[in-house]
């Protein structure tokens, strides 16, 4: 019980510290012209370096929620088996997906949103929010069974100072849901592009979306001021002037949103996933860029600690990291989630970039 009041306190300190400047994440779509769809998505945090992992969770697994108690919560075993991220702890897995092609992933939501708030005698059926992607992962097959599911929990925060998340979920066909909680009750929204950052809330992005109805792909026509005066675009891509380029949550939404949409469709996942890191490049926030001038944290070469994509069709699970930029691949088609033994491995065996030395004689 002390060790789990320790690691609380620790990652609530942590996380109200610098949680609104320090955590920037960007989830994108895309679907491929065979019917792939895949998820894709960076996960920031500027203040430290996170000890990321991936856990291999078979069917069977049993786990327990945290609640501001301790270890306490709803208990619940794995339906289905899983692979996903998580961040320092554990049980926190951030993104990943299931055997059944659903996919989850946890989205910091700072100074908005309301969840329920902990009550003792509904402890049993009480379910941390940093846990949720666990719970989905491995109980639920589509988006109606985990809106069913959600009525017989309450998704709560264990404590205060860790700050609000959302969720984005996804299903193989290509449908996609945001869920927030408002006044304590959860609220699903439709999420047709896909996209996804941190706040205020998805009706509001989807909203401003709308001050960027100038923006499209390719040149800017010709302009004629004056007889014999006409103005051409000085380069490629100018009719995307105007496309913010801050790393703010609204900004990142709306680059997010034209990026993907005004991407090529491809012909399967695969080229479709190599697409999406191609697309996430312009989403990792260089170290510095999130602090003041000589207060940048050692040993960090990107506030994009990972990047991660999900193709849901072939059941591929890829991801890399800001110390290798090396993509790698989980393929969950070759796990027997029935015998497997739950697991789980750091992102990286060593935080270094490897590089390839050329032999030139």
């Amino acid at each position: 019980m002390k060790k789990y009041l320790s690691l609380i306190a620790g990652l609530a300190l942590l996380l109200s510290g610098a949680g609104h400047q320090a955590n920037a994440c960007t989830g994108i779509a895309l679907n491929a012209k065979d019917g792939s769809r895949v998820l894709a998505r960076t996960v920031e945090w500027a203040a430290t370096p996170i000890n990321c992992g991936y856990a291999v969770v078979p069917r069977g697994h049993s786990q327990v929620s945290m609640t501001p108690k301790g270890e306490d919560g709803l208990r619940f075993d794995a339906l289905y088996g899983y692979v996903g991220i998580y961040t320092d702890y554990e049980p926190f897995v951030v993104e990943g997906v299931n055997e059944a092609g659903l996919s989850a992933g946890l989205f910091f939501f700072p100074g908005f949103g309301e969840q329920p708030a902990f009550e003792e005698e509904l402890k049993a059926r009480s379910l941390c929010d940093m846990q949720l992607v666990s719970w989905v992962l491995s109980q639920f097959s589509t988006i109606d069974e985990v809106k069913e599911g959600l009525a017989n929990v309450q998704v709560i925060s264990i404590d205060k100072r860790m700050g609000t998340v959302h969720w984005r979920l996804s299903e193989p066909g290509g449908r996609t849901v945001v869920l927030e909680f408002k006044g304590g009750d959860p609220v699903f929204y439709e999420n047709p592009l896909g996209v996804l950052t941190n706040a205020p809330g998805f009706d509001w992005h989807m909203t401003n979306l709308r001050n960027y109805v100038n923006l499209a792909p390719g040149a800017a026509a010709n302009q004629t001021l004056a007889e014999g005066l006409e103005l051409s675009p000085l380069g490629g891509g100018s009719a995307m002037l105007g496309l913010p380029g801050d790393f703010t949550p609204p900004s990142r939404f709306i680059r997010a949103a034209f990026f993907s949409s005004c991407a090529p469709q491809w012909a399967n996942g695969f080229e479709s996933v190599m697409q999406a890191f191609h697309i996430l490049n312009n989403f990792d926030i260089p170290i510095g860029a999130q602090h003041k001038v000589g207060q940048a944290p050692a040993g960090l070469p990107s506030a994009t600690q990972f990047t991660a994509a999900t193709d849901l069709a072939s059941l591929k699970f890829y991801y890399r990291t800001a110390w290798n930029q090396n993509i790698r691949c989980i393929d969950l088609k070759t796990i027997d989630f029935r015998r497997v033994k739950y697991r789980t491995v750091p992102l990286d065996s060593q935080k270094q970039q490897p590089v390839e030395y050329l032999a030139i004689k």
